[in-house]
């Protein structure tokens, strides 16, 4: 096992547990993570809690990682099983999709969302 894979799988079961800072402590001061609400990026680890903190008001999503394999550049990209629901348990989303990381100094430095793997080992 890598540090990267256990830092990964822990950071999805603290996400499905709302523990938004034990996520944080493994990303990087500058980590650009997926807006998967409204696209784009939010930048630094504010902007991540505050996005999150944002989401969980309206939806209540739950990411299991399937697979997570290293990519061919350097990252890990993970097939991620995603069910959101509303507030009020009505079904919103369930599908699967692809988060690929980039790491820096052990810290997750990047994350991207993609609907295929082939885009997933392509994504910078």
């Amino acid at each position: 096992m890598t540090d990267e894979r256990e830092i990964l799988r822990g950071a999805y079961r603290d996400f499905n547990a709302r523990n938004i800072e034990a996520v944080l402590s493994h990303m990087h001061p500058q980590v650009e993570w997926a807006n998967g609400m409204e696209g784009g990026h939010v930048h630094g680890k504010d902007e991540v809690r505050a996005y999150w903190t944002r989401q969980f008001t309206t939806l209540n999503p739950q990411v299991d990682p399937v697979n997570i394999e290293p990519g061919n550049d350097g990252s890990w990209v993970v097939r991620v099983h995603q069910v959101v629901h509303d507030q009020k348990g009505n079904l919103l989303l369930d599908t699967t999709v692809y988060h690929t990381y980039q790491f820096r100094e052990g810290l997750i430095v990047r994350m991207d969302i993609t609907q295929e793997a082939t885009q997933a080992a392509n994504h910078p």
